[in-house]
């Protein structure tokens, strides 16, 4: 393969794995292999703002945008109390 194609390859490859497997989705705080947070998530048969929390805790020191992340967990959470304090009000 030519070294053009070869190189434009790579650079898919990477693209892929950004995409399809940021290093945020699996590594856990030690660098080692863990489970995803969508298999987690999904094993435990959670509704969309349940996810969402698990998700934004449990990546927001590896993305960058720590605080933000946090926050937008909070927002999640904070909506989920208010759905089920509206039903226990009913």
């Amino acid at each position: 393969m030519p070294k053009s194609l070869e190189g434009e390859r790579e650079n898919s490859m990477a693209e892929q794995d950004a995409i399809n497997r940021p290093r945020h989705y699996n590594i856990n705080s030690a660098g080692e292999q863990a489970i995803e947070t969508y298999d987690y998530i999904d094993s435990w048969k959670m509704g969309y703002a349940e996810g969402n929390i698990i998700k934004y805790v449990s990546r927001h020191k590896y993305k960058g945008k720590a605080l933000q992340d946090l926050k937008k967990a909070r927002w999640y959470l904070d909506r989920l109390i208010l759905e089920l304090e509206a039903k226990e009000d009913q």
